[in-house]
């Protein structure tokens, strides 16, 4: 089977003609590149992310179908955390010659389960052979109105820190499949311990926060926003560095689920850690002005979503300190997952 017959095994009816033209492809797959219209009084938000096998996922780890959802998931967080909305993807795919054809199909298929969540029209890509080891790359094109993107640099001081749901189940849920080391074909959401799903869910089937994001940005009141790919600490020292400003975490007002509570117990870990460190968790995190997070909580609510206040944006010193209980203050280190 040559490449396009592989192309067209993988996108074919997929999704419907109808669908794309109503998110406004002009031309899709098939052709040199895609088209699309653009929307009146917006800009583009592009971002790009790539999974590479042994490094991002392993087959202790993560199923097939799992690796594209989440290969997607990650990608369209960045535009999440833009308070963007997500319209195009482009897909590049490498793998090793011999590969078999239905694990690159289930690949395909968890990119279309969350693209389709998310209404991302997937409008092309690139598909070659690689020596070893699996690599998806996820381009996403998305819009925002004019001059309205949040960025991670306008942080001010007198701001709360806020972060939307819970933090560090992915890391957690990535130590213990790592620990427990059974071949993703062989376990499934039945096969994992209730006590353990959600930690297991949080690091194979993230979600990324577009509806908040969106919240957050016609609220007109959020100055800084950055997703929670690296721990909270990692995140929190990009707000910091690009701003200019300092930042204090709260350790008592930072939320912990009760799954990671138990399983760090468990374990004989600090939740903590995880938390900061962990990454993956695809939340978002972000400042605005202390008088109007009571009244944003409240929107978060009735959208059935969640918002922590967790800290303060200080004038000195720059970088990123924990407030323990008890009134100690610790640095924090820069530090998170780095590739290198």
């Amino acid at each position: 089977m040559d490449e396009f017959a592989i192309i067209r095994r993988l996108t074919e009816g997929r999704q419907t003609p109808a669908f794309q033209k109503e998110r406004g492809i002009v031309t899709g797959i098939g052709d040199d590149a895609a088209v699309a219209n653009l929307t009146s009084g917006c800009q583009l938000v592009m971002t790009c992310d790539t999974m590479t096998e042994e490094i991002h996922f392993k087959k202790i780890t993560m199923r097939d179908t799992d690796i594209g959802y989440k290969a997607m998931a990650a990608a369209v967080s960045d535009i999440a955390a833009m308070g963007a909305i997500p319209r195009y993807a482009l897909i590049s795919l490498s793998f090793p010659k011999g590969t078999v054809l239905d694990k690159i199909e289930s690949i395909y298929k968890g990119l279309y389960e969350c693209a389709d969540r998310f209404k991302v029209v997937i409008a092309g890509g690139d598909t070659t052979s690689a020596v070893q080891g699996i690599t998806v790359a996820v381009t996403i094109i998305g819009e925002v109105e004019r001059g309205k993107a949040l960025l991670r640099s306008v942080a001010k001081p007198g701001d709360v820190l806020f972060a939307t749901g819970f933090l560090g189940l992915s890391a957690a849920g990535l130590q213990y499949l790592l620990d427990r080391g059974i071949p993703s074909g062989e376990w499934d959401e039945h096969s994992v311990t209730e006590a353990h799903s959600a930690l297991v869910r949080a690091h194979c089937r993230p979600d990324p926060q577009i509806e908040a994001g969106q919240l957050l940005q016609r609220s007109g009141i959020c100055h800084a926003l950055n997703d929670v790919s690296d721990g909270l600490a990692s995140e929190a020292w990009e707000i910091a560095e690009a701003s200019g400003v300092g930042i204090d975490l709260i350790e008592e007002r930072i939320p912990v689920a009760g799954e990671l509570l138990v399983y760090a117990q468990q374990r004989e870990l600090d939740a903590l850690d995880f938390i900061l460190y962990g990454g993956e968790d695809y939340q978002l995190v972000g400042t605005m002005r202390e008088e109007h997070a009571a009244a944003m909580q409240a929107k978060f609510r009735e959208a059935g979503l969640a918002l922590h206040i967790i800290g303060y944006v200080q004038t000195q010193p720059r970088g990123v300190r924990l407030v323990q209980s008890g009134g100690k203050v610790v640095s924090l280190e820069k530090k998170g997952y780095n590739h290198f």
